[in-house]
């Protein structure tokens, strides 16, 4: 017997012990992966080993049970081997399980150490550009006003009414027309808010003139701007086009002249009271983001004070074909490496290789913190076991040294 065996046992046993000591160390850091160390006998030439060599330390990239919380920049990855994609200012990408991020002074969202989350933009017309993924960035300008150029509405017109006697139409005198309601608000090109008005007057079996007026004042000169023609079953059988346009209008506020579309289609003339049954519009004015929420599909959806929602990116994960080949780099990132391959990037969702996103969640660290402290038990024992043997070697010389 030699002291290396016994030296080279104390080297592993200790290199043991850090592994475990580091996973017990970060049983509650989010997005970390538990590691244990490999051992290999060592051998030169002969039939009796020279003890053990530490071979490698392999991570565990099981995924950790899932926690909730209550930021929308905390995501966990569900159901997949992906990884955040993140880059520093200089353009060095890493890669994480920690889906722990905030947003900075100038809208990027990054982790505690100031890498930025990647993934796809967002072109002018408000799809995702594809390509290469880039930093993230959350604008907070203002969303630009939409002016109404489509009023989609139903109505039933009860088919008991009868012909008003009043004439000619008055939008200030109910006795002239069978029933009204608003077509809006609708908003010019500056964001500005107008009441557009519809007035329903019967002049015969299954016939109506239809009536308008924007901020109170009438349109079309104050004539009829559309008739309205029911067949027998009370279905709408004219306009052809099943509504009618209404161009150039004007307000006096510098916006530009509004030209709309209204589409009556569904109408109806039935014996029930006069109603609305659907009504919308695609204008809107100005507004502020508010909040903003990340899908399950990685997309980035803004909410904004005048109730629209806008696309604003997609988060995108990337996968290895050997994990265990990525460098570990602290702060709980790791880059990648021959040995890992290169990265499969694509954007996340159930059923994904990469997995799906779940905001308002963590992934907490796959520690066992009962396994890792029996294992920790083992560890100390197989150190002492090899302390013996030094210990014995020790020994034997000392007992070679006092021959005589």
């Amino acid at each position: 017997m030699s002291f290396s065996q016994g030296i080279s046992g104390l080297s592993a046993a200790a290199a043991n012990l850090d592994v475990i000591g580091n996973n017990i160390a970060n049983s509650g850091t989010i997005g970390f992966k538990s590691a244990a160390a490999t051992f290999a006998d060592v051998y030169a030439g002969s039939r009796v080993g020279l003890g053990v060599a530490v071979s490698g330390v392999v991570q565990n990239f099981a995924q950790g049970s899932v926690q909730s919380s209550s930021r929308p920049l905390d995501v966990a990855i569900l159901n997949g081997d992906g990884f955040f994609r993140l880059a520093s200012e200089s353009g060095e990408v890493m890669y994480s399980r920690n889906g722990q991020f905030t947003r900075d002074k100038d809208g990027f969202i990054v982790n505690s150490a100031g890498l930025r989350l990647t993934g796809y933009g967002v072109s002018a017309n408000g799809t995702i550009n594809g390509g290469t993924p880039g930093a993230l960035q959350i604008q907070t300008a203002a969303m630009n006003p939409n002016a109404t150029t489509a009023i989609d509405a139903q109505f039933n017109l009860d088919s008991r009414s009868v012909t008003p006697t009043a004439t000619p139409f008055d939008a200030n005198d109910s006795s002239t027309y069978n029933y009204s309601n608003a077509l809006g608000p609708i908003y010019d090109s500056l964001g500005n808010p107008h009441e557009l008005g519809a007035f329903f007057v019967k002049t015969g079996a299954g016939t109506w003139d239809v009536y308008a007026t924007a901020d109170g004042a009438p349109l079309n000169g104050g004539a009829a701007i559309s008739t309205l023609s029911f067949d027998a079953n009370g279905n709408m059988t004219a306009p052809a086009s099943g509504g009618f346009n209404i161009a150039g209008l004007t307000f006096p506020n510098g916006s530009a002249p509004l030209n709309m579309a209204v589409d009556l289609r569904g109408t109806t003339q039935f014996g029930n009271v006069n109603a609305v049954n659907k009504l919308g519009q695609d204008g809107y004015t100005s507004g502020q983001l508010t909040s903003f929420s990340i899908n399950e599909d990685g997309t980035i959806t803004g909410k904004y004070s005048n109730e629209q929602t806008k696309l604003l990116g997609q988060v995108v994960l990337s996968s290895f074909a050997n994990p265990n080949g990525l460098e570990p780099k602290g702060d709980n990132v790791w880059a990648e490496t021959l040995a890992s391959g290169q990265p499969l990037t694509g954007t996340p969702g159930a059923g994904t290789k990469q997995g799906a996103l779940a905001s308002g969640a963590l992934e907490s660290s796959n520690v066992d913190l009962t396994s890792e402290l029996v294992n920790l038990i083992v560890a100390q024992r197989t150190y002492q076991a090899n302390a013996q043997t030094v210990k014995t070697q020790d020994q034997v010389m000392q007992t070679l040294m006092n021959i005589r």
